[in-house]
């Protein structure tokens, strides 16, 4: 069973934070059957944590987790905390492919039209 854990930062603007979790919902209905769930999870001040999030998906009988930044680039949240969070769950739980997918900003031919579509 595959899981992917949709990763923001986290705000103490709830609306901000519903944003993220709505997206994760549309991820999971776009997705279809490719994974078993999608959660959004946060980097600090809003749970679940990154671990906490990777912790549910195992209790869930997740036999791989893809955790996909959703940061438009690759400041040290993407580059240094988000390992540091999912490291001890990978050691934790050897038994789960725990993988991190590119943050969203790598795609910049695809940033770039969406970003000129919106400025029309």
């Amino acid at each position: 069973m595959k899981h992917l854990v949709l990763v923001a930062h986290g705000s103490r603007r709830e609306a901000s934070n519903e944003e993220v979790r709505m997206i994760a919902a549309r991820l999971k209905s776009l997705a279809g059957t490719r994974y078993a769930d999608v959660t959004a999870a946060f980097l600090e001040l809003v749970e679940p944590s990154i671990p906490g999030a990777i912790q549910c998906c195992v209790e869930r009988g997740a036999r791989e987790v893809v955790v996909l930044p959703y940061f438009l680039s690759q400041g040290r949240h993407v580059a240094t905390d988000i390992p540091e969070q999912v490291q001890p769950k990978q050691a934790e739980h050897p038994q789960v492919q725990i993988t991190i997918a590119p943050y969203l900003g790598s795609a910049e031919e695809g940033i770039a039209a969406i970003l000129l579509q919106l400025a029309q």
